[in-house]
């Protein structure tokens, strides 16, 4: 399969390491309009001994040339939607990493978009690949067989270092991120919905900008993009879920850790001490749990622990066998309705209800 990666900075830079280790796969084009970027992909390729790779100063040059079996979007959130609409009008399957988009009214531009291409639309993924953390994909499999029973409670904690540079400093400013709960936190949303299969209804957070990038300056603005938070994700079935959220504590041992907590026990995953826990009420007690190493067997680590080599490959697999997307373009927009949410009641000081950002049809998906 002839992939093309749209978008050669830090994502684009792993995707290709991805394919290049990815059997039935090849990168067969790339593209971007930032020199730089271009040339780390060229040193990506050089470094796997591979020959020279067409590569193209934008997307639909790239589509033009008829290269490309299926493609990576990895650009920056606020330039998805035109992009994603082209590709999938080239009729190519595509993986968009996350965000889908950096608003709503983007999001649903994308899905109408390709609603009216009817049964013609290629298959269209939502790089959410926290799903495929080895240890996170083995608490979900416990989770969903009924290991601890009815999920009631999903904690997601997430402490680590402030954003990195990126291109022309895009990811410092709301307007093109969407903000941090939708630009970062949109994979833990996904994970909480995904958990416990049901819909949001209610949102409740508390967050600000107290320490990062409060110093830095471009083009006389100074970054406004939040760096700590506490959310509470209430859910129709009654079940609710919290993320912790704090960009200045990479002094720490384990990124992220997250538990479920249902009826008859407890089910915990921690990043990068890649170990999932289990509890069993009437069983275990405090202290003596059952726990065990969840290792990923990806061959590309990169930065996120393989599990964007694994969903690079089960996209591949869905591509070959005609099968839809695991992760939709309705579940970006719910990782994005939901960071949105947090973000207004952050703003305004109370709870919000998805329902005033969703429609019914929307809500009822």
């Amino acid at each position: 399969m002839r992939f093309g990666v749209i978008g050669t900075g830090m994502m684009g830079i792993e995707h290709i390491a991805n394919l290049i280790a990815l059997d039935g796969a090849e990168v067969a084009a790339y593209c971007d309009n930032w020199e730089p970027s271009l040339e780390a992909a060229h040193y990506q390729l050089a470094c796997s001994g591979l020959d020279p790779i067409p590569c193209f100063e934008n997307h639909r040059m790239m589509l033009d040339a008829g290269l490309c079996d299926a493609v990576v979007v990895a650009t920056p959130n606020h330039l998805h939607t035109d992009i994603v609409l082209d590709v999938a009008s080239a009729g190519v399957p595509q993986l968009i990493e996350k965000p889908l988009a950096s608003t709503l009214d983007e999001c649903r531009r994308i899905i109408d978009g390709l609603d009216a291409l009817g049964p013609a639309a290629p298959l269209a993924w939502v790089g959410l690949e926290y799903r495929y953390m080895a240890p996170v994909a083995s608490l979900i499999e416990q989770a969903h067989a009924g290991a601890v029973g009815p999920i009631r409670m999903v904690a997601i904690r997430e402490h680590r270092f402030p954003f990195q540079p990126k291109v022309r400093d895009w990811n410092r400013f709301n307007r093109n991120t969407g903000g941090t709960l939708v630009e970062k936190c949109c994979h833990f949303f996904d994970l909480m919905r995904f958990i416990v299969r049901c819909q949001p209804v209610r949102v409740m957070a508390s967050g600000a900008q107290d320490l990062n990038h409060l110093d830095e300056n471009y083009g006389g603005e100074t970054p406004d993009i939040l760096d700590n938070a506490f959310v509470i994700v209430e859910f129709a079935s009654g079940a609710r879920a919290l993320l912790d959220l704090c960009m200045f504590a990479d002094a720490t041992r384990n990124q992220e850790e997250l538990s479920v907590v249902g009826e008859g026990g407890k089910l915990e995953a921690l990043i990068p001490d890649d170990v999932l826990r289990v509890g069993l009420r009437e069983r275990d007690w405090i202290g003596n749990i059952t726990e065990r190493q969840i290792t990923s067997t990806a061959p590309v680590v990169g930065h996120h622990h393989g599990s964007s080599y694994i969903e690079l490959e089960r996209f591949r697999d869905a591509v070959l066998k005609s099968a839809p997307a695991e992760c939709s373009l309705m579940d970006g927009l719910w990782s994005v309705a939901m960071g949105r949410a947090a973000h207004i009641s952050i703003d305004e000081g109370r709870p919000v209800h998805l329902s005033e950002l969703l429609t019914t049809a929307e809500m009822s998906q």
